[in-house]
Parts: structure tokens; sequence; C-alpha cells
């Protein structure tokens, strides 16, 4: 049954099949095409099944985000099946899951390939949303390697001396590093690639938010995130939906003047540990 007979669709892409991103669509994808990538096969054919017995139109690809070829493919395919109005990354992996190596070559340097990749493809007008963390806020770079961070050729971004070394110490902290690096790559591309095409790019930085994912924190992590969310103003986690309206906000027109910028919802986790109320272990 075709749900959607109207022509020249605009598309909205999301890359990373997880709950959170799946949020997101529901609320920008009505009348649109929803063009899903995952590595995971098993992923897509849930959250397709999930969207289109809501009625939403989609599409979806297998797609390999540590593969600069595989994202490209994605990216061409998704013009193909109309103008690209949105795209939204949330592919990562967390701390609990990933060794430092692997955290820094899909959720900073992966990601900075897929913005530049999509700032290729993005409609004029379109706007792009990378999914990063409060964790990008857990730790103080120095000047110099913010620059290098934010401006470094992304072939290049491998040969940083900081990522080779002090970013690779732990998972924890390769992971707030990549975080970081995606408010300053974002910040970078809205002024360069991005902006050169009249498009938006912005981030939001999400604090404990309840996904399957999370779970394998909360599992490993002991009482850490028990004791931020003590800690926190919010006094709770927060949800994927949540995270959807914000992010509704930031890919549509009234945020037209928004670009370049990360929108931090944490429920205060982060004052809490700026205001001394909670002290940081990185693990």
């Amino acid at each position: 049954m075709n749900f959607n007979l109207n022509e020249n669709k605009d598309v909205v892409v999301l890359l990373g099949a997880g709950s959170m991103g799946t949020a997101i669509v529901k609320r920008i994808g009505v009348g649109k095409t929803i063009f899903i990538g995952d590595i995971s096969k098993k992923n897509l054919e849930e959250r397709a099944k999930e969207l289109r017995t809501g009625g939403y139109i989609v599409e979806t690809q297998k797609v390999d985000a540590l593969d600069r070829n595989s994202v490209e493919e994605f990216a061409k395919k998704a013009s193909e099946l109309g103008k690209v109005k949105y795209f939204i990354d949330t592919a990562g992996a967390s701390p609990s899951q990933a060794s430092p190596e692997h955290i820094i070559n899909l959720d900073l340097i992966a990601t900075a390939e897929a913005i530049d990749i999509f700032a290729n493809y993005i409609a004029e007008g379109g706007a792009g949303l990378i999914i990063s963390s409060q964790t990008g806020y857990m730790m103080n770079f120095t000047p110099e390697v913010e620059k290098e961070l934010a401006l470094t050729p992304t072939d290049k971004l491998k040969d940083i001396e900081f990522l080779k070394n002090d970013a690779i110490v732990n998972s924890g902290t390769a992971y707030i590093t990549a975080k970081r690096a995606n408010h300053l790559r974002v910040r970078t591309a809205a002024a360069t690639t991005w902006g050169q095409k009249h498009a938006r790019i912005n981030t939001i930085s999400p604090g404990i938010i309840v996904t399957p994912l999370a779970y394998d924190e909360f599992n490993s992590a002991g009482n850490t995130y028990q004791d931020m969310i003590a800690s926190s103003p919010a006094r709770r986690v927060g949800t994927s939906e949540e995270i959807a309206r914000a992010a509704e906000f930031l890919l549509s027109d009234e945020s037209s003047f928004i670009t370049g910028t990360d929108l931090l919802i944490d429920g205060g986790v982060i004052a809490s540990i700026n205001s001394g109320r909670y002290k940081l272990g990185i693990r």
C-alpha cells in the first residue's frame, strides 16, 4: 500500500537506528521520506516496521559509519530519494561498549566525516543535528587542543598527538574527547561547508536519557549514574521524547537564526559538577 501519493517529498536522513533518533524522526518526518542507515540489519528492520505501522514512509540502507565510502553511498542514495532537508546523526558507542580507539574512530572521526559528506548533499535551507553528550562538558581542554579538534582536516585528525596519546588513556576520556570534538567540528562546519550551502547544523548534548543503550551504562557504571541523578537539580532521568522535542525545534524554521551551537539537555548535571556539588570520576 502506498500511504503517500505526493511526489517530490523531502527526505529526513537518520544515521543510527536507535530509539532517540527514531523519536526525533517521528516528530519531523510526517509527509516526508525517512531514510535510515545502520550497521545492523535487525535494527533497520525493527525501526522501519515501527515507523511504517505508524503511517510513515521509510527507506533503509545498511551503512558502516566507520567506512567513509559506505557513508558516501548512503548520502548519495538519500539525494536520489529527494531533497535532503534534514540530517540527524546518532551513531556512536558508549564507554562501556567499546575500547578508547574504537570510540575515537566512531564517535569522533566518523562523525566528522559524516558532517563533511552531508554538507555536499544537504539542500539549501536544510538543517543537520549531531547527537553528542553532556560528557563534552566534563573536561577542560587547552586552547591549542580545542583548535586542533575544531580545524584539523578530517583526514588528518588521526595524526593529532592528543588523540594518539592523551585521549586513549581510557574509554571515558576517549568518549569525553569525542563529544567535545563534536561540538567544535559542528561549530566550524556551520561557518564553512554547511554555511556555504545556506544550511544550518547544531548539536544536542543529552544527559542521562533512558534508552536500551543507557542500560549498559547503568549496569557497568556502579553508582555513577545514580549519584549524578541525586546531585542534579532535576533529580530524574530524561526521555528520548524530551530530546526529540528539542531536536524538532533546532531542525525547524523556528530556529532559523541558530547554527553552530550546542544545546545541553542534562537536568542540571553539568551545573552540579561545575558548582562542586558532584565530583566526577572518569573511568
